[in-house]
C-alpha cells in the first residue's frame, strides 16, 4: 500500500502498455481542432505498477507523455505465488472491479484495460470481473485502486502487532 518515491526508475525494467487513445475534438472560431489522450500504464513485471494520462496534438507525443506521467505515480502491490492474497473490490467513477484470486495455471481471466494493468503488475493467476462503466480511464483508476488495498500477510501481522504465525492461528 505504499507509493515509491525513493526508488528511481532508470533502477527498474519498465515495460509500458497503451490502453486507449481518445481523439479529442476543441470547436473554436476557425473550426474544430483536433487533439489525441492516451492512457498508459507501466510496470516492471514484478509488483511494480503506474499508470498515466498524456495529452497531445500528436499520437506519439501523447503516448510519451502518459508514459512520462506513469513513472511518477508507481506503486508497490503485494504479489503471493503469481496471484493476489484475497479477494477485493473497488470502484472509480461508474466503474467497479472485482477481483479474486486463481489456482496456478489459471491464467489472468480479465478484459481490456484491467488485463494491461494486471499484466503489468506481474500477476499470472487472477478471476476479475468489471461491472458498470467500461471506461477506460475508470477501470485503469479502479484496478489500481483495488491493487492498493490488497495486504500480505506480513503486513497484517505488522499492523496488529503480533507474530507471523498468530495471524493464521489466532
Amino acid at each position: 500500500m505504499s507509493s515509491i518515491r525513493n526508488i528511481k526508475t532508470t533502477d527498474l525494467d519498465l515495460k509500458d502498455r497503451l490502453v486507449g487513445i481518445n481523439r479529442v475534438t476543441k470547436v473554436t472560431k476557425g473550426g474544430r481542432t483536433f487533439s489525441f489522450s492516451a492512457i498508459v500504464v507501466v510496470g516492471n513485471e514484478n509488483g511494480i505498477v503506474g499508470y498515466g494520462l498524456g495529452k497531445a496534438g500528436e499520437v506519439t507525443t501523447a503516448i510519451s507523455k502518459g508514459i512520462e506521467d506513469a513513472k511518477k505515480s508507481l506503486v508497490k502491490i503485494p504479489i503471493h505465488k503469481g496471484t493476489i492474497p484475497h479477494e477485493q473490490t473497488a470502484r472509480f467513477g461508474g466503474a467497479q472491479i472485482f477481483l479474486k484470486p486463481a489456482s496456478p495455471g489459471t491464467g489472468v481471466k480479465a478484459g481490456g484495460a484491467m488485463r494491461a494493468v494486471l499484466e503489468s503488475v506481474g500477476i499470472k493467476d487472477v478471476l476479475a470481473k468489471s461491472k458498470g462503466s467500461s471506461n477506460n480511464h475508470n477501470v485503469v483508476k479502479a484496478t489500481i485502486a483495488a491493487l492498493l488495498q490488497l495486504r500480505d500477510a506480513n503486513a497484517i501481522a505488522y499492523e496488529r502487532g503480533v507474530d507471523l504465525n498468530k495471524v493464521f492461528n489466532g
